[in-house]
């Protein structure tokens, strides 16, 4: 495997010890209240921060206004606006995530825990949408290596499964037509895709925790593939040793593969994926700067091209 050529960051841009401890303070004072503030956008959301990672992209940041407002969440419904407009009576804290399976060291994680022993960082990401549509985003959170090293994977896991929550009294998308929906949604990744330094499990975006609609208080989000792979609400963590079950894959196994990777070359059966229509600054879809190439693996092919050096990409798609 070649090696990752990820820019290093000057000594200057290196915090010093003593604000990194004072930082951790911060934190570990403030983890109740950011896990007591961690509500609806239309209530507030807790600030939290994090250090810029040499990993984000120098790209132009989408609005926050898109970002939060133009989305797929569709547990909460499947209009663009509907995760924001339905989202409120959620109750993302308090929280926990399970980690088992195939590990040594299995654990239930509460929330505000990760929020105080985690090394945030600020990730600004190009994300892709199967739909044609793009947006860049800066994330807040950590590496999901950094968590499955906690637990000490078994040489048997070969894959990662992730589950969402199901709270059909708060999840409007859950009950209704959309039952159809084999609830709750799942998503999966390969081992060495899970523990690449470019995953991460994110718990903010624009210096707040996560609003409802994007998936509070922890989603997934790999960058080089298309957006139905980043799980939101996530409740549990399974390192297994098949390929897991995904949401999408079972519903239209033709138009949605395991792997997800952007590839131009290859077509939804419905629409083009040549190009991409950019988001923001000016009424969501019909805001942006028109209309770009899409690129291979979203623009990530220098970092992660090297995963999947053999592989038909027509064919694992």
């Amino acid at each position: 495997m070649q090696p990752f050529r990820y820019p290093q960051p000057a000594p200057s841009e290196i915090t010093p010890r003593a604000c990194f401890l004072a930082r951790r303070h911060l934190l570990a004072g403030a983890g109740m209240a950011a896990a007591t503030a961690m509500l609806p956008r239309s209530s507030r959301a807790a600030t939290l921060s994090g250090k810029p990672s040499p990993l984000s992209t120098d790209a132009k940041q989408t609005p926050l206004e898109d970002v939060t407002h133009y989305n797929n969440f569709y547990e909460f419904g499947t209009d663009k606006g509907d995760p924001a407009a339905n989202s409120g009576s959620f109750k993302p804290m308090p929280w926990t995530v399970t980690v088992d399976g195939l590990v040594n060291k299995p654990r239930t994680i509460d929330v505000g825990e990760l929020l105080r022993t985690m090394p945030l960082e600020e990730r600004i990401y190009r994300m892709r949408c199967v739909e044609a549509w793009s947006m860049v985003i800066p994330w807040i959170g950590f590496p999901l290596a950094a968590l499955l090293k906690q637990v000490d994977p078994q040489a048997a896991a070969k894959y990662v499964a992730f589950t969402s929550v199901v709270r059909p009294a708060e999840m409007p998308g859950q009950r209704g037509f959309l039952q159809t929906i084999d609830w709750p949604y799942v998503e999966g990744l390969r081992m060495d895709e899970a523990m690449h330094p470019l995953a991460i499990l994110a718990m903010g975006l624009y210096g707040e925790t996560l609003p409802n609609q994007n998936g509070a208080p922890i989603r997934l989000v790999v960058p080089w593939k298309y957006g139905f792979k980043g799980i939101k609400s996530i409740v549990r963590i399974s390192l297994v040793g098949e390929m897991p079950p995904t949401t999408w894959n079972k519903l239209a196994a033709n138009e949605y593969g395991f792997f997800a990777n952007v590839n131009p070359e290859v077509d939804h059966p419905r629409w083009s994926q040549a190009s991409e229509r950019v988001i923001g600054g000016g009424g969501g879809f019909f805001g942006g700067e028109g209309r770009r190439d899409t690129q291979m693996f979203n623009g990530y092919g220098e970092q992660v091209a090297s995963l999947y050096k053999g592989m038909d990409l027509r064919k694992n798609f």
